[in-house]
């Protein structure tokens, strides 16, 4: 039987004994489950009263799906975004709605109609925002924008916390793997690592920021082909976990030990991607649930707004105290 807490799909998936992409995908209408399963997910979420709301059930006579909009040219299968998909379809089917990935033309315009829209993969002059602003459809970005609806984690006080905590260990030479420059979390997150730089005095070298495009595999490249170029640093932070995973292959293989010659930090305190990191921690649930609840905001006409969700340092394994002389 379930708790007091609120249940998620989690809870629904291991009562079913499937996975927690198998109850997004029945409770949403998706293909992929047997009709066995389908019912007896149902009728699981229905006995715990895992069930839309009266008023969101209304809605779904007019519309039942919100659009995911991805920016073109970003990654969409990785564990980042599946988590925050996971999120995003128990937080919509709680309002009675259900999630479908809707493709963009290159003009920004969404191909397929819906209800409204979430739109993943922030970035500078984005088209899809002046389409659905100029259509008048409700919208909400996971982001920073101006005069819309968005939400973001606190990505430049993420940035700073890793960097100062390499800093207070004693690291003075601190390279920094990058996401996309173009894209409003790898931007903000060196924004971060500067921040902290400044303020401890240090002077900003643009030889140490290392271009990762939030993949491990260019991460792992751009990290072996800097130290074999004797670019020398002992510490890295990394804009994401699957990038700091492959700056860690990376130095494996190159001989270099972490923490014990290089200390490490990732991003997003990703499950079994991050649980070895020291790493920052933005709370992906939660930022699911604001963009839902920012959503219908826009739907029921009300003014946009922006927030902002914490972040936290999370200090494992991959960091230690730089010793004297090294």
């Amino acid at each position: 039987m379930p708790s007091e807490k609120p249940l998620t799909i989690r809870d629904l998936a291991e009562a079913a004994r499937v996975s927690v992409a198998t109850v997004s995908r029945a409770l949403n209408g998706r293909p992929g489950v047997s009709r066995a399963t389908r019912e007896r997910i149902l009728a699981l979420a229905r006995e715990w009263g895992f069930i839309p709301s009266a008023a969101a059930r209304e809605m779904v006579g007019m519309a039942t799906a919100v659009g995911i909009l991805f920016a073109p040219g970003v990654r969409r299968y990785t564990p980042y975004f599946t988590l925050l998909l996971e999120a995003l379809s128990e937080a919509l089917w709680r309002e009675g709605l259900r999630v479908a990935e809707v493709e963009v033309d290159p003009t920004g315009k969404p191909r397929q109609e819906a209800l409204g829209y979430i739109l993943l993969g922030a970035h500078e002059k984005d088209p899809r925002v002046e389409v659905l602003s100029q259509k008048g459809v409700p919208f909400v970005l996971v982001g920073v924008g101006e005069v819309i609806p968005w939400v973001a984690p606190e990505d430049v006080e993420g940035g700073y916390l890793a960097t100062r905590h390499l800093l207070d260990l004693g690291h003075r030479t601190i390279a920094h793997l990058t996401g996309y420059p173009e894209h409003q979390a790898g931007r903000e997150r060196l924004l971060g690592y500067r921040k902290a730089l400044r303020e401890a005095g240090i002077p900003f070298r643009e030889e140490l920021v290392l271009d990762g495009a939030f993949d491990p595999l260019t991460a792992y490249r751009m990290v072996r082909k800097a130290w074999e170029r004797s670019l020398r640093f002992t510490a890295l932070f990394a804009a994401s976990d699957e990038m700091a995973l492959g700056a860690w292959a990376a130095l494996e293989d190159l001989g270099v030990g972490v923490p014990e010659e290089v200390s490490l930090v990732g991003y997003d305190d990703l499950p079994e991607f991050g649980e070895r990191l020291t790493t920052v921690r933005q709370d992906i649930p939660t930022i699911a649930r604001k963009a839902v609840a920012l959503l219908l905001e826009a739907r029921d006409g009300k003014p946009p707004r922006g927030l902002r969700i914490p972040v936290r340092l999370v200090v494992r394994g991959t960091t230690r105290r730089r010793e004297v002389g090294a």
